[in-house]
């Protein structure tokens, strides 16, 4: 095997708010990407609208800087675990990683899970500890925790003898030792030249290219992109794709396309190992592989771990549907998952009994409330129905369901209500531990079930001051049922127009989610009721109107404001009857039988 000593391909991971954008932002600038006095926002490897909003990554994505000569290409991956498809899919083109960790968080969850599946993949990896200027940094403490968390994900003697750096990401600076002058990012770019080695490749084979993402142009069609595995490659050059199964399709490359900065450039050929981006493929799936006619070699597929959560998603049959979205057909919701499907290989699409519906596998409730809110921006209207977890049987026909390792760091004051909370939902506390600052951290070990539903009521219970992480530990037996809400709903009994002379004389039943002039039909939930039943309720009555005028009957009606509903409290709010109806402008509670005569009939047949 030879090395390409001219190219670095390098993926940044990390846990989720440890500044991993930001120092990708600050490698950009040192490295002479953008031209001086260029203004450029700040994050701009998060390019999708609700990446900027949430500040997190949510798809892995590439570019490329020069230093001295070298080309780098950078992967930046998602610090989240429900977008671990993006992170496995990304290191099939990295030839090494960069791990970056808080200085006073330390690793945490998602880093274990990154790190887990990069030390599996037998990369180099170099530590790179950063917000060293915060005033709880604890660096020397932090990095013995990163020597824990390598041998105990079982990595080799080369993997642990890892190089550390500390760095300010926000002001861009690197040192070899926490004390070191605060210059620039050289001393970042000289140890990834130096302990990152050049991609392989073998110089005898032809070319081999496996494809690692997919990309869509209205100009070029359908692009693949991945790494150069073996050999070279030339614009109008004419190669074969080797699909799941044996299949072989013939095609043609129109345009060659590498990575220069933020920003793709033709080019009329490419060297091994590099990152390139290829037009002319219009029936290529993530797997597939991309190679001469001449020599037709398949390369391993690209396998990620399996989905664990499920989720109903079907047309939109309330009484309001399509006044508020332009996309309301069957046909085009599915063409659109199965699109997602094809670009991220941690979800599946699988039909139903019901034409109208699909089940949407993937790898958590969060990645799921990512493609809906992505959906209903472009335009979408449709239904959803709870996350459910996928279940599996043993040998001896036991049930098994995923179980997450999930950690707790609140302050002290609140692990009663935590634990508490997380026990009724059969959690198993593995570790506590109090360092006398006013913070504890727990562990537990908890199935999947128990964690859906549970973080918006965790941030309420620690007064919005805990911090929440889990990654997937695997499966294990089933523990057995348990009630994840103690409330019932307050659901409209006809449809109309909300009033506020109705509206508050329901506020002492529970909380409402509707307001005055709001829109309401049979079936719409339009509150959470305090008792744990469902109640019927008639939120469009007026105040009778007579011509006797009484001392305080002509007072202001002042409502309580309403809640604003988002995506992920509308998922975890519903039961499994009801649903959430989601448009390009609202999110709606309804139940799945919206007839009230006939909830009302079932539910007396299930008593029986």
């Amino acid at each position: 095997m030879r090395h390409n000593t001219s190219l670095r391909n390098v993926a940044i991971i990390a846990h989720v708010d440890h500044g991993k954008t930001t120092l990708v932002d600050a490698m950009f600038r040192q490295s002479g990407v953008f031209r001086a006095g260029q203004r450029v926002d700040d994050r701009v490897m998060d390019n999708m609208d609700l990446e900027r909003e949430r500040g997190i990554t949510i798809a892995a994505k590439n570019c490329a800087v020069t230093w001295q000569g070298v080309k780098i290409n950078i992967i930046d991956t998602p610090g989240h675990a429900d977008f671990g498809g993006e992170v496995e899919r990304a290191l099939f083109m990295a030839s090494g990683a960069i791990l970056l960790v808080d200085a006073s968080e330390g690793p945490l969850p998602q880093t274990r899970f990154v790190l887990g599946k990069t030390l599996a993949a037998g990369l180099p990896v170099l530590v790179v500890i950063n917000k060293i200027d915060r005033k709880d940094a604890r660096p020397v403490e932090v990095l013995d925790e990163i020597y824990d968390l390598f041998i105990d994900l079982g990595a080799n003697e080369g993997q642990l003898e890892f190089p550390v750096l500390y760095a300010i990401g926000r002001d861009g600076v690197a040192m070899t030792s926490p004390d070191d002058a605060r210059a620039d990012l050289a001393p970042l770019f000289r140890t990834i030249l130096e302990y990152i080695p050049g991609p392989a490749h073998e110089p005898g084979e032809p070319f081999q290219m496996l494809v690692a993402d997919l990309d869509y142009s209205d100009y070029l069609g359908r692009l693949a992109i991945g790494r150069i595995v073996h050999g070279s490659v030339a614009a109008r050059e004419s190669l074969v794709c080797m699909r799941e199964g044996g299949g072989v399709a013939p095609l043609r490359v129109t345009k060659l396309q590498v990575y220069d900065g933020l920003r793709l450039k033709e080019v009329p050929s490419a060297e091994p190992g590099d990152i390139v981006v290829l037009a002319g493929i219009e029936d290529v799936a993530i797997g597939d592989t991309v190679c001469t006619r001449e020599n037709p070699k398949a390369l391993p597929r690209i396998r990620v771990d399996e989905p664990t959560v499920a989720m109903r998603f079907g047309i939109n049959t309330s009484p309001l549907a399509g006044r508020e979205g332009k996309i309301v057909q069957s046909r085009v919701i599915e063409d659109r998952l199965n699109r997602e499907s094809l670009r991220n290989v941690a979800v599946s699409v699988e039909r139903t009994e019901d034409r109208d519906a699909f089940l949407v596998k993937g790898r958590g409730e969060f990645q799921m409330a990512i493609l809906i809110e992505t959906m209903r921006r472009e335009g979408f209207e449709m239904s959803v129905g709870r996350p459910q977890v996928i279940l599996k049987k043993d040998a001896a026909g036991g049930i098994l369901e995923p179980v997450e390792h999930l950690y707790v760091d609140c302050d002290e004051m609140f692990t009663g209500i935590v634990t508490e909370k997380l026990a009724q939902r059969k959690g198993r506390m593995l570790n506590c531990v109090n360092s006398g600052t006013g913070r504890v951290r727990l562990e537990f070990s908890v199935s999947s079930r128990g964690i859906i539903g549970y973080r918006d009521e965790f941030l309420t219970d620690t007064k919005g001051t805990g911090i929440l992480n889990s990654y997937l530990e695997g499966y294990d037996s089933w523990r057995g049922d348990f009630s994840t809400r103690f409330s019932g709903s307050i659901v409209a009994d006809r449809a109309g127009t909300a009033v506020a002379y109705a509206l508050f004389n329901l506020e002492p039943r529970g909380t409402l989610f509707v307001a005055p002039g709001d829109p309401v039909y049979e079936g719409m939930i339009v509150g959470e009721h305090n008792r744990d039943n469902d109640i019927d309720v008639n939120p469009t009555k007026e105040k009778k109107l007579t011509n006797l005028r009484a001392a305080g009957k002509d007072e202001n009606v002042i409502l309580t404001p309403v809640k604003k509903m988002t995506m992920e409290y509308a998922l975890h709010f519903v039961r499994e009857d009801e649903l959430v109806e989601v448009t390009p402008q609202s999110i709606r509670l309804r139940k799945a039988e919206l007839s009230a005569h006939r909830r009302y009939s079932g539910s007396r047949l299930k008593m029986r």
